[in-house]
């Protein structure tokens, strides 16, 4: 098992996204400060969306624009076409992801395209990439979505998610990601699955999860994506966050728990708890009333516990 993860906050994005509240743009900065702070390398800052779909990303632009001046951290967008990456590019994000939903139906909700037009789109996108002059390359990754189940499909094949990663690697994508936009993975589930897709594309092309813990199992995939190589997990502070076009599919991994795990099991993350547990606060100031939710922050630290903070 690894000796270090990447913990890649989504809050700002995912987080967001799915709160009917705009948050002040000032917040958005003090919470993405205030996570670097406290030790977080990554961090999705945001989508570029049009704002009439989601007025709560109006201000990525400029919120790219002022994490990027915050030393030593990964800005992170998610782009959902071209027009997207190209403003994405134009930021200067140092990363950007695409969802390629592996639920045509789901695909054709979230995005209005089907997967050969998906496939035709993140095609474009790297390609777009790759005329960039060499070290203002974004990293281009696509998170395959609904891999683990979809709340309109149903079960979605094994075979067809390999079948889809194996394109989105031929389009020219630096790696994929797994992502239970629903909720519904299961530890077997993501040990097979990570197998698989692993198998198929390399084992260095598959090192992301994007879990979900709308069934209380998120941290328990966590540890089988940990058993399997995975070195890179995506989750929200205090829980925020869901899928808009996945009726249910609320409620993204908390960070704060996530890194207590790790940190408790000797598994290096890089981020300071005690800091991160502070950060809250910002976020519940800004979003008054909006739950918050995490074990951690509740029971407080153990005694003699091992953190970086310790």
């Amino acid at each position: 098992m690894t000796t270090s993860v990447t913990i890649s906050e989504v809050g700002p994005r995912d987080g967001l996204q799915s709160v009917d509240r705009v948050m002040a743009t000032e917040a958005k900065k003090a919470w993405i400060k205030a996570l670097a702070e406290a030790g977080v390398s990554e961090i999705e800052v945001g989508s570029f969306v049009p704002p009439k779909l989601l007025p709560q990303m109006a201000d990525t632009a400029e919120i790219v624009a002022f994490a990027k001046t915050i030393p030593g951290l990964d800005v992170v967008a998610l782009v959902p076409n071209l027009k997207g990456a190209e403003r994405a590019i134009a930021c200067g994000v140092d990363k950007m992801s695409i969802p390629f939903s592996m639920s045509e139906t789901h695909s054709i909700n979230n995005v209005r395209k089907d997967h050969p037009a998906m496939i035709a789109e993140i095609k474009a996108i790297a390609d777009l990439v790759a005329q960039q002059p060499e070290g203002q390359r974004p990293y281009f990754e696509v998170g395959l979505s609904t891999a683990f189940g979809c709340t309109i499909e149903g079960p979605v094949p094994d075979d067809q998610i390999v079948r889809l990663a194996e394109a989105a690697m031929e389009a020219g994508v630096a790696e994929v990601g797994l992502s239970d936009t629903t909720g519904y993975a299961n530890p077997a589930q993501v040990t097979r699955l990570v197998r698989k897709v692993k198998a198929a594309i390399g084992s260095d092309k598959l090192n992301t999860l994007h879990l979900h813990n709308t069934r209380g199992l998120g941290l328990a995939n966590v540890m089988a994506g940990l058993a399997e190589g995975i070195s890179t997990f995506d989750s929200s502070l205090g829980g925020l966050g869901g899928c808009p076009f996945a009726p249910g599919a609320s409620g993204n991994i908390v960070t704060e728990d996530l890194v207590f795990m790790l940190e408790a099991m000797g598994i290096d993350t890089g981020i300071d708890l005690t800091k991160l547990l502070k950060v809250r606060d910002i976020v519940a100031e800004a979003l008054p009333g909006e739950p918050l939710y995490g074990f951690t922050p509740d029971a407080g630290l153990p005694l003699g516990f091992k953190g970086i903070a310790a």
